[in-house]
C-alpha cells in the first residue's frame, strides 16, 4: 500500500503551541508528501491566524467545531482527511527534522495498522519540564509502559504521538468519549478487531507539556482513576504493575508511622529507591536541579496516581458504580 500521511491536531486555545509545531513541520527533513489538519475544539483564543500564515508553506487545512473534547476531535479530523494513514499529534508537541522518514521507513519494513512513538525532552525545555519529563517517560517510574525498546510489540499508543490507518479508523470507529484514557481504549478495541499495533522508538516527539505541579497532580490522578474503568471495560488488560503507585504511596505512609516507632528497615527501602532515582535522572539530564525536581515529579506522579487508581477501583469494582455518573468529568458527552 502506497502510504499517504495525514497529520491529525486537535487543538484548544493554544495558538503559540500551534505556532511551534507547524514550525518544526516547515524544518522536517523529508521528500514524502504530507498533508496537516488542525481541529480547532470549540476554543475561545483561535489559532486560525497562525494556520493562515502557513498555507502558502504547507498542505495545511483548518476546521472549527464545538467544544467536543480530544477524542471526537480527532475522529471529527481524521473524517476530514484525504490520506490513508493518520499521525496524531498534541500541539504542545515538536517534531525532529527525521520524525516523518522514520515513521516511513518503520512502516515500510514491518507495517501495522497503528503505531506509537515515544516522548523526549528539548534542550529548551524549563527544568520543572524537564523533571516531569522525566518521571513520566523513565523505566524506573513507569516500567517502560511509555515507549521503550523493550516494549515494541503490543504496546499501546498514546494519543500525542500515535498512527492509525484509515482501515483501521473506520472499523474501530476511532476514539471514544473518556478523557484520558481514549487511547489505550482505542488500542485495546483495535485489538480485539485483529489489527496490530507497535513502538517506533525512532519516532519519538518532543513533548513540551506546559504544566505546573498542581496540573501535573490533576493529570496523573486522572490516569489513575481511569485505568480501573479500562480494566472493568477489558478485563483481559488488567495488570498487577497496576496497582504499583497504589501500593509505594501507602507503603510510604507506612514507612513514615513505623519510622515513629524506630522501625526504620522499610524507610530505608525508600530511601534507596529515590536515590537510585536520583542518580539515574543526573545520568539522564546532567542537571542536578532537574535531578531533584525529579524526585517531587516521582512522588506528585505516584501519589497522584495512586490516590486516583484506587479511588476508581473501590467506586466501579467494588461498589459497582457507573463510571459515567461517579466520575462525569472524565467523559466528554
Amino acid at each position: 500500500m502506497q502510504l499517504q500521511f495525514s497529520f491529525i491536531i486537535p487543538v484548544y486555545n493554544r495558538p503559540d503551541e500551534t505556532q511551534e509545531l507547524l514550525q518544526s513541520f516547515e524544518a522536517l527533513n523529508t521528500k514524502t508528501p504530507f498533508e496537516i489538519v488542525i481541529v480547532e475544539d470549540g476554543s475561545s483564543i483561535p489559532s486560525k491566524a497562525v494556520v493562515d500564515s502557513f498555507k502558502d508553506k504547507l498542505d495545511i487545512s483548518y476546521f472549527f467545531k464545538e467544544n467536543s473534547g480530544p477524542g471526537d476531535s480527532r475522529n471529527y479530523g481524521m473524517r476530514k482527511a484525504k490520506g490513508n494513514y493518520f499521525i496524531i499529534l498534541d500541539s504542545d508537541c515538536i517534531l525532529p527534522r527525521q520524525y516523518l522518514n522514520e515513521v516511513e521507513k518503520s512502516l515500510t519494513e514491518n507495517y501495522v495498522d497503528c503505531f506509537g512513538g515515544p516522548d523526549a525532552a528539548h534542550e529548551s525545555f524549563t527544568n520543572l519540564q524537564k523533571a516531569i519529563n522525566f518521571s513520566m517517560t523513565s523505566f524506573i517510574t513507569t516500567g517502560g509502559i511509555r515507549g521503550n525498546k523493550k516494549s515494541v510489540d503490543t504496546f499501546q499508543p498514546r494519543s500525542f504521538n500515535m498512527g492509525i490507518s484509515k482501515q483501521a479508523f473506520e472499523a474501530s470507529e476511532g476514539f471514544g468519549y473518556i478523557h484520558p484514557g481514549e487511547d489505550p481504549d482505542l488500542s485495546i478495541r483495535l485489538w480485539d478487531l485483529g489489527y496490530k499495533t507497535k513502538l517506533i522508538p525512532e519516532a519519538y516527539v518532543y513533548h513540551k507539556r506546559r504544566i505546573s505541579w498542581k496540573k501535573f497532580y490533576i493529570q496523573v490522578n486522572k490516569f489513575g482513576m481511569v485505568r480501573p474503568i479500562l480494566n472493568v471495560w477489558h478485563p483481559q488488560t488488567k495488570k498487577l504493575m497496576y496497582w504499583f503507585p497504589t501500593v509505594f504511596s501507602l507503603g510510604f505512609i507506612s514507612s513514615i508511622i513505623l519510622l515513629l516507632f524506630q522501625v526504620d528497615a522499610f524507610f530505608k527501602l525508600y530511601v534507596l529507591y529515590f536515590s537510585i532515582a536520583f542518580i539515574k535522572a543526573l545520568i539522564s539530564t546532567k542537571s542536578i536541579v532537574v535531578s531533584v525536581l525529579s524526585l517531587i515529579a516521582i512522588s506528585v506522579q505516584f501519589f497522584g496516581y495512586g490516590y486516583g487508581f484506587l479511588k476508581s477501583t473501590w467506586a466501579v469494582s467494588v461498589l459497582k458504580r457507573n463510571p459515567e455518573s461517579q466520575f462525569p468529568k472524565l467523559f466528554f458527552k
